[in-house]
């Protein structure tokens, strides 16, 4: 069988600019889904990375493939059998957006490299994004997504599944459980219809997951959310790392302090997702 740099030598994909016009009203939606106790308003901040619920992309339903994901799309590689993962990233604030003005996002192609896992190839894809709002650069991001080929083999029925939460010292922390309810909107409102999130048979039958997968995505938001709430400064920077996933159910606590270290722990004492912020 060729290796996944054979379909991706010559995968040069254009840049991509769209434009939203930044309505408060995704943002109060997500507010709700993290029961944060904020009204937005046009021209208010927005937060670090609530820019994920907007820009949103809606396929036709026909363009879909089996997993939930579009089959084609300007980043997406063309690899057979595609199985994606989200890895992480780094945003950059040099100014927050403001809602209620038109903002341009320019996303272009920044790596793309194959490296070899304990479970065979896998091809790591990094989108560059720049966001302009009345006429300069506000926001920078880096998104990193890993690509295989084919079926999981890794089915494991038995392993087990943390039900307390781990200790911990850290002077921030938040409890969480990812229920299905809670997936769902937030599956709704980034307009991902990838069915690990909420297909629990296709989760396990096709992707070899126990459970619904709670989203990376959330789990970094989760821990943004603390460092901002927590600490009442402004961020300038996050970056972030996706370890392993965390199911719906998994009881998981999401740690950090004011040197801007966060973390998500599930019981006895696995890391599962990992971001460092910086502060004005």
């Amino acid at each position: 069988m060729p290796g996944l740099d054979t379909h991706l030598r010559n995968w040069r994909p254009e840049p991509l600019v769209e434009r939203d016009a930044l309505s408060p009203e995704p943002s109060r939606a997500l507010a709700a889904v993290l029961e944060t106790p904020v009204e937005f308003t046009p021209d208010d901040a927005l937060p670090p990375l609530w820019h994920w619920v907007h820009f949103p992309h809606w396929p036709r339903h026909g363009e879909l493939g089996v997993d939930g994901h579009p089959a084609h799309g300007r980043f997406l590689p063309p690899i057979p059998d595609r199985r994606r993962m989200f890895a992480g990233g780094r945003l950059s604030v040099t100014a927050p957006l403001r809602l209620g003005r038109v903002v341009e996002r320019t996303s272009t192609l920044a790596r793309v490299e194959v490296k070899q896992g304990r479970s065979g190839e896998m091809a790591f894809v990094t989108v560059r994004s720049e966001f302009r709002q009345d006429g300069e650069v506000r926001l920078v991001e880096e998104q990193d997504h890993v690509y295989r080929s084919g079926e999981s083999t890794t089915k494991n029925p038995d392993a087990p599944r943390p039900t307390s939460l781990p200790a911990s010292d850290a002077p921030w922390q938040q409890e969480f459980v990812g229920d299905p309810v809670r997936l769902f909107r937030f599956s709704a409102l980034t307009a991902n219809a990838h069915r690990i999130h909420y297909d629990a048979p296709y989760a396990w039958e096709a992707e070899a997951y126990p459970g619904l997968v709670v989203h990376g995505p959330l789990l970094v938001m989760l821990m943004t959310e603390l460092a901002r709430h927590r600490s009442g400064r402004q961020i300038t920077s996050v970056a972030y790392r996706l370890r392993r996933p965390v199911f719906a159910g998994d009881p998981v606590l999401v740690c950090g302090g004011p040197d801007g270290a966060l973390t998500v722990w599930t019981a006895p004492d696995q890391l599962m997702a990992e971001a460092r912020v910086s502060f004005r």
